[in-house]
């Protein structure tokens, strides 16, 4: 069974408002849940093709910053 799963994420938000998105991210990540994980990547990829060069720049540089 394959399954989309971006466009399972984005269907499954599409409705959502801001509040709801949000919490669903700090629910996610508060819980350790390892499933929402796939959802969490959908999410930074919506971010990350949505970003300007130096925006893709600073995220990157948070994410090296805060692996040590």
């Amino acid at each position: 069974m394959n399954i989309d799963i971006r466009n399972y994420i984005k269907n499954n938000f599409k409705s959502s408002n801001e509040d709801e998105i949000k919490s669903s991210i700090i629910d996610s990540i508060k819980d350790k849940d390892e499933l929402a994980l796939p959802g969490l990547g959908v999410f930074f990829e919506i971010v990350w093709n949505n970003s300007s060069e130096e925006e893709q720049k600073n995220i990157i540089e948070k994410i090296k910053n805060n692996l040590n």
